[in-house]
């Protein structure tokens, strides 16, 4: 009896073990670059405001809850994101990093705000977004930003500013700006290495990869936990702690090779480049969950998706919009790749997005769902807490 009271005990103190990471934009408060290129005041709510609806149903403009158009530029604000995620089970922010080169570093007042507040609960860490950044052009290969805020004829250059990895003093510079970061106790370490995550992995990073461990190792860390987006030319990365992937860069995104070969024998039955792209919800759910099953590398990070509308950015005809999302829907897929995570005994799970309202994807309370996203993952964490 004893023994079996026992096993009840643990069974009822049994708590998550997943650490819940949202990805972060920190483009919500003006800096020089956007007034330069996009206009005075410019900051992604303008692309969010100035969105339209192109089909009937369509929720768009979306709204932030009681109008919450705020300012990360203001400390109060970054807290009460902070406070926000902490109460409904979000462990920490993973912040989008925009280190072009040694002359331009942007939009990193909320991550300095997360890394010196005596207050915040979360943990935070960087992904670096580690690419040029270019006007969205239908010329310009890439198209990465958005062309709702284009309010110029197309003149000037097509890189507004040029991503460059530079050389040994260059990724030392880099590193040294990092460091303050690394030190603060609000960021994220695993196995006392701060954990850093870049994007767009390349082959010739590795050496600077390597140089920084270095570093960390003379600052009295033992290393870094690098973080690289999974890919083919990194399946067989070793060096690197982890793998992950957003739910928009996974496969099923990419055309068969079936549907290249029609294409190219049957030209008319292309879609063309001016017409939006419609995903099904449910569809996109079930092969994240699908994959997830067989990624059972503990090496492999999996990543939770709210929702995804892109239309803000990219207008009706370059927009990849997904269909059916509802908070009821995103608890029943979260919590089955929660226990999912839990099973296979990963150490986190990414959420996207905490506030990409450009994009669609925000667990933030809006005014049609209020707090529904983040009451779900609350709920979810809960249950499993159970």
């Amino acid at each position: 009896l004893s023994i079996k009271c026992y096993f009840n005990y643990l069974m009822i103190m049994r708590k998550v073990t997943t650490k819940l990471f949202a990805l972060y934009l920190p483009q919500f408060h003006q800096i020089p670059e956007n007034d330069k290129f996009w206009g005075k005041g410019f900051t992604d709510w303008v692309s969010v405001k100035n969105a339209k609806p192109i089909f009937d149903g369509h929720n768009q403009p979306k709204v932030p809850l009681n109008e919450n158009y705020y300012d990360l530029s203001n400390e109060e604000c970054v807290e009460w994101q902070a406070k926000l995620a902490y109460d409904h089970g979000i462990y920490g922010f993973a912040v989008y990093h925009y280190w072009f080169n040694n002359k331009q570093n942007i939009l990193t007042r909320p991550a300095e705000i997360l890394r010196d507040s005596k207050i915040v609960n979360v943990k935070y860490f960087y992904i670096w977004d580690n690419n040029n950044w270019k006007r969205s052009w239908s010329n310009v290969k890439g198209n990465d930003w958005a062309p709702s805020a284009e309010n110029s004829n197309k003149t000037g250059p097509s890189i507004l500013i040029p991503y460059i990895l530079g050389e040994e003093n260059d990724w030392e510079n880099h590193y040294n700006y990092l460091r303050k970061h690394f030190k603060s106790d609000n960021y994220e370490k695993n196995d006392n290495k701060p954990i850093f995550a870049i994007i767009s992995y390349s082959n010739e990073m590795y050496n600077m990869c390597q140089f920084w461990n270095k570093l960390a190792k003379k600052d009295g860390f033992d290393g870094l936990y690098f973080i690289v987006m999974r890919g083919r030319s990194n399946e067989k990365l070793q060096w690197a702690s982890k793998y992950t992937y957003q739910p928009h860069y996974v496969s099923f995104w990419k055309k068969s090779l079936l549907q290249k070969a029609i294409e190219r024998i049957f030209p008319f039955m292309k879609k063309t480049q001016s017409e939006a792209r419609f995903f099904d919800y449910d569809q996109v759910w079930q092969s994240i969950i699908k994959q997830s099953e067989k990624d059972k590398d503990k090496t492999i990070i999996n990543c939770a998706f709210v929702d995804y509308d892109d239309s803000p950015r990219r207008g009706a005809t370059k927009s990849s919009i997904f269909k059916g999302a509802t908070p009821e829907k995103f608890k029943k897929y979260f919590k089955q790749l929660l226990e999912l995570n839990e099973d296979q005994g990963k150490e986190y799970l990414f959420i996207t997005a905490w506030n990409e309202w450009g994009e669609g994807a925000f667990i933030e309370p809006d005014e049609i769902n209020k707090m529904s996203y983040l009451d779900a993952i609350k709920e979810v964490v809960h249950e499993i807490n159970k």
